[in-house]
């Protein structure tokens, strides 16, 4: 959740890790620092709140002329408020060295009671200073920093990415990952590290991956790996996916507009090369798992991707008739597997990141179960775990809220419930399949006149942006389309907003209801159409203030609704990717009259590295 950037070269080291920390803030943090070498000492420059403040702190010193060495760091707090004291890089009593850490050490308080027995002396509430100490005691039995690190890594539980400076150790930086995202930018006569590509994609376009439990010494030449045993690691060198150009907001106000904005590309993208024509099969070539005797499907995500697990639901099983359960992967984990060589598990994470979710794919895979990975980075822990993957190539996402990479989940979850029906010698359903792909390849436009036609969804959006509660419904397929509706308010303009079904209301919710409750209601031709269009007369009758998002009304119906936001016509089979278009908009323009920050909201991350 936190960022990570090291330098080591020719370069003055304070611009490689301020220009890196800046195309990571996206990740979502509270407070920044680096740590600076120069004849063999180490200076730490840190401040709480945004990275202008670091940046205002360093301007004016010295040692920002002359290091060419250095490690940065941006922090999302988990072991102790967000304070200057708090924030990284961390350091032991005699300020020997220099560490960030991205993760959560679990056994930090037994570490912690035995070095103060040994007379460390701590001034943080962090885990990471804990690591500080466990180095700096074993370094100074050992003097070679990173066996320093690698014994250090034994002793510890729980998550890590680590990146250490020690003043003795002249020409390297030491790095170690469990269960975090690390990797190494390889450079000539200069080496970076960072937690994420972004950081080092203005310097470099190749980089070593780490793997788990792995410790590197990095020097401006070269790269040592060593796996935990000491021996040699032969990790490769990789190219890079991204190209600097995609972290430009291109003339939008935000990344979260622009992002929105690109959901009809998104689609084309997805789309290309596999699925061509309504009349043709859907051609999934990476896919190469045995899917014949899949019993029963397990799809386990957090956030957003939950939500595009339970749209998936919805499809798959509609589609093939195949049990399909979706489970939050963070309860997941906690329980009892049910998964077996016939359960095919898909993961869904947008960083391919998601620690709780990297959890439950290495449990299901102990169980024997088939793994199926959807992310949008087809370079982390998660599509390297998975038995086949469907990269949804959304391009880089930089704001937090998640828009583009949802609706490119949802495709690819359409995609694949199509491609299992079509290749399931029980269903036998060409027609049904015709008429989804055709709406299907129908969506880019389709989302593209939503987009062009906003100005509606600006005024409402405005009228109701002073209301402190917000309830979403809907039924079926779009029910999940209301649960996501609420996050995306929630996450960005801090409106409690809560998703319902429909039919929901009347149990509980209804009591809420009066002519300070807003209450949007997502309605679309189909088999529930009726049933929520009758639930929202029992909203009206409360003076619950009604707005609908529908593909059509007639005009006496529409004398419910305060506010109506017409989509262009879909089959409800399909419509939750252009419902969600409308309910991203929505809380886009909530919150800017609110004036919060969209792109970066309080306490939350993009990447969550942490269970």
């Amino acid at each position: 959740m936190c960022g990570i950037v090291g330098y080591i070269g020719e370069k003055p080291a304070i611009d490689v890790l301020l220009n890196g920390l800046s195309h990571l803030e996206y990740r979502g943090y509270d407070s920044a620092g680096v740590a600076l070498y120069e004849n063999s000492d180490i200076e730490i420059y840190k401040a709480s709140g945004k990275l202008i403040n670091l940046k205002e702190l360093v301007k004016d010193k010295e040692i920002c002329k002359t290091s060419k060495k250095g490690i940065g760091h941006i922090r999302w707090a988990t072991h102790g408020l967000p304070t200057t004291v708090n924030a990284h890089p961390h350091t032991c009593n005699c300020k020997s060295l220099a560490i960030v850490h991205n993760g959560i050490i679990e056994n930090f308080q037994e570490l912690k009671e035995e070095l103060l027995k040994l007379g460390c002396n701590f001034v943080s509430e962090t885990d990471t200073e804990v690591v500080a100490h466990l180095i700096a005691h074993k370094y100074t039995k050992c003097k070679d920093l990173l066996e320093a690190v690698r014994l250090s890594t034994l002793e510890i539980k729980g998550a890590y990415a680590l990146c250490v400076m020690h003043k003795n150790a002249e020409d390297e930086i030491i790095v170690a990952k469990r269960n975090a995202p690390l990797l190494i930018g390889i450079g000539e006569g200069e080496n970076f590290i960072a937690s994420d590509i972004p950081a080092i994609i203005d310097y470099t376009k190749k980089a070593i991956y780490l793997n788990d439990n792995q410790v590197a010494r990095v020097t401006k030449d070269t790269v040592e790996i060593y796996n935990s045993d000491k021996s040699q690691g032969n990790n490769k060198v990789e190219n890079l996916p991204f190209e600097p150009i995609s972290l430009s907001k291109m003339g939008y106000k935000h990344y979260m507009l622009k992002e929105i904005h690109e959901q009809g590309d998104v689609v084309r993208n997805i789309l290309s090369g596999r699925l061509i024509s309504a009349e043709e099969d859907v051609k999934l070539d990476n896919i190469t798992i045995d899917l014949k005797n899949i019993s029963r499907i397990q799809i386990i995500a957090c956030g957003t991707s939950y939500h595009a697990g339970l749209v998936g639901k919805y499809v798959i099983e509609d589609l093939t008739g195949i049990p399909t359960d979706v489970e939050a992967s963070s309860e997941y984990i906690y329980r009892n597997k049910t998964a077996n060589k016939n359960t095919l598990v898909i993961g869904i994470s947008q960083s391919g990141e998601t620690a709780d979710t990297i959890t439950a794919i290495k449990q299901v895979k102990e169980k024997g179960a088939k793994v199926l990975i959807i992310t949008n980075r087809p370079d982390s822990t998660m599509a390297r775990l998975g038995d086949s993957l469907f990269s949804i190539d959304a391009g880089i996402e930089v704001s937090v809220a998640a828009t583009k990479s949802y609706m490119a989940q949802l495709l690819a979850l359409y995609l694949f419930a199509i491609y299992l029906a079509q290749n399931n010698p029980r269903v036998d359903m060409k027609a049904k399949l015709k008429e989804i792909k055709h709406d299907i390849l129908q969506l880019p436009s389709k989302i593209e006149i939503i987009l062009n036609n906003k100005d509606e969804i600006i005024e409402i959006s405005k009228k109701y942006s002073g209301f402190k509660d917000f309830i979403f419904i809907a039924r079926g397929i779009n029910y999940p389309t209301a649960l996501e509706g609420a996050l995306k308010l929630k996450e960005i303009s801090y409106i409690n907003a809560t998703g319902y079904p429909a039919g929901e209301l009347k149990h509980g919710p209804i009591a809420m209801l009066d002519d300070s409750m807003p209450v949007l209601a997502i309605l679309n031709d189909g088999i529930v159409y009726d049933k929520v269009l009758s639930n929202c007369q029992e909203a009206r009758a409360r003076q619950a203030r009604l707005i609908g998002v529908a593909s059509g009304m007639d005009d006496k119906n529409k004398e419910i609704f305060n506010d109506l936001i017409i989509i262009p016509k879909i089959s409800d089979f399909v419509s939750p990717a252009l419902h969600a278009v409308v309910l991203q908009l929505l809380a886009y323009y909530i919150a800017g009259y609110l004036g919060k920050d969209v792109d970066q909201p309080r306490n939350l991350a993009k990447s969550v590295t942490v269970e």
